[in-house]
Formats: structure tokens, sequence, C-alpha cells
């Protein structure tokens, strides 16, 4: 098990970066134009990167970030 010690700062830099990742790769799922095999993989990092957003971020800020149950099944 590993541990990081974060002051405020430093966890809002985090969940803003998480936030801008999260925000491009739901952007590009939208994108007719890529293939779905493409779009699993995509999906897999979004469900990485949100793993992640959860264990700093607020309950009310995730629920922005849940991932649409229409995107969940592409192939």
């Amino acid at each position: 098990m590993l541990g990081l010690l974060l002051n405020d700062r430093d966890k809002e830099e985090i969940i803003y970066l998480l936030k801008r990742e999260m925000d491009e790769i739901l952007f590009d799922l939208k994108d007719t134009r890529i293939e779905s095999i493409v779009k699993l993989s995509m999906e897999d990092r979004y469900k990485t990167l949100f793993s992640l957003f959860k264990r700093l971020a607020s309950k009310h800020e995730c629920m922005r970030y849940v991932l649409p149950s229409s995107k969940k099944s592409r192939v």
C-alpha cells in the first residue's frame, strides 16, 4: 500500500488535471470517427482516472463525471 500526503493546493491541482483529462475523453467518446476498439481503451482509461478522482473529489463533483450507461457498452 502506498500513501500520498498533499496540501490543499496540490489536491486541487490534481483534481483539475483529472477533470481536464476526463472531459477530453468524454468529448472524444462522442466522436463518430473514432473506432469502437479505441473507444473501449478510452473507457478503460476513463475508469482508471475516475477511480482516482473519486478519492479526492466530493460526491457532488463526482456525479458530473459518472460515465453514462449508454457509453459503457460499445462494440
